[in-house]
């Protein structure tokens, strides 16, 4: 028997360890353990801790020969749920890690003091389709952990925040500049142009702008500052990139049922392989830009 004359009686326990050992309940043992270790703690007893010792150098005798466990289906659902728990953790961990190295860190503003308004455009590649551009004015705390450059984004997520930008903004605007305005002044003009007339259409009027890209032109005092990349910098022109995009991909499936055969509803008027090859073989349209000369198409331009 094992036993310790400094013990309480209260908390003293008698066992035999041979009835541990024998015993086909093998997680009473553990109990036993732990009870003694949880003792030994609490009480600095050194006789419970020899105790336990001896306790556990024989289990570890006992069990050398089966080492899954003891053959006990308890401690093997324990230790299963156990390691589970430990993956789950795990991948947890890899997720958040993640999300957090392509979280995108957008600016709220360039100057607190201000009523700033982001400025971007959609569609300056295209062969066919206007040139959409947008301003917006967004609160100083506006915060979507998908708002980015729209171009980095999927559909799927601009789709889903655009009514949020409408609603949430202070003011939104969004306007177009044709096929045929853009061969008249040049795709650089005509987005610059664009973005002049979103300002303009504002129900609220900004002090300063925040535009996307190296090139702009005053107009009605603005005070204005050209950033490139902007739209992966600052929320306002990252949201203004979102409702360009937006707009002009539908606009542009609506042109796709006026002329499917050039496959718009997917390509967006841009030029990919088939765009160009239904070119070739269909022509041009009123709505595709005559100035946009492609090697593959100048053979059909004259």
């Amino acid at each position: 028997m094992i036993s310790s004359p400094d013990i309480p009686k209260a908390s003293y326990m008698e066992f035999s360890i041979n009835e541990v050992f024998a015993s086909k309940r093998r997680h009473t043992s553990a109990k036993v353990i732990v009870g003694c270790a949880f003792q030994s703690v609490s009480e600095r007893n050194a006789t419970i801790a020899s105790n336990l010792f001896f306790i556990q150098a024989k289990l570890g005798k006992k069990r050398k020969k089966n080492r899954v466990f003891g053959g006990n289906p308890v401690d093997f659902f324990f230790f299963l749920c156990f390691f589970l728990f430990l993956i789950f953790l795990k991948r947890l961990q890899i997720v958040y890690f993640c999300r957090m190295q392509n979280e995108t860190h957008l600016l709220s503003y360039l100057q607190a003091d201000r009523i700033e308004a982001g400025c971007d455009e959609a569609g300056r590649g295209p062969l066919a389709g206007p040139v959409f551009t947008a301003a917006v004015i967004l609160p100083k705390d506006f915060y979507h952990p998908l708002l980015n450059d729209s171009k980095k984004m999927t559909e799927k997520a601009r789709e889903l925040l655009r009514p949020i930008i409408e609603k949430e903004a202070i003011a939104w605007a969004v306007e177009e500049v044709s096929a045929e305005e853009i061969d008249a002044i040049n795709i650089l003009n005509a987005s610059i142009t664009g973005m002049q007339r979103a300002v303009r259409k504002l129900q609220v009027r900004p002090d300063f702008l925040l535009i996307d890209g190296n090139r702009f032109k005053p107009f009605d005092g603005y005070e204005y500052l050209c950033i490139v990349k902007g739209d992966g910098k600052f929320a306002s022109i990252a949201a203004a990139s979102v409702l360009a995009k937006t707009y002009r991909d539908e606009y542009m499936r609506k042109l796709a049922l006026e002329h499917p055969e050039y496959g718009w509803e997917k390509n967006m008027g841009y030029p990919t392989p088939a765009h160009v090859q239904a070119i070739m073989e269909h022509g041009y349209t009123p709505h595709h830009r005559k100035s946009f000369h492609l090697k593959q198409l100048e053979p059909t331009l004259f």
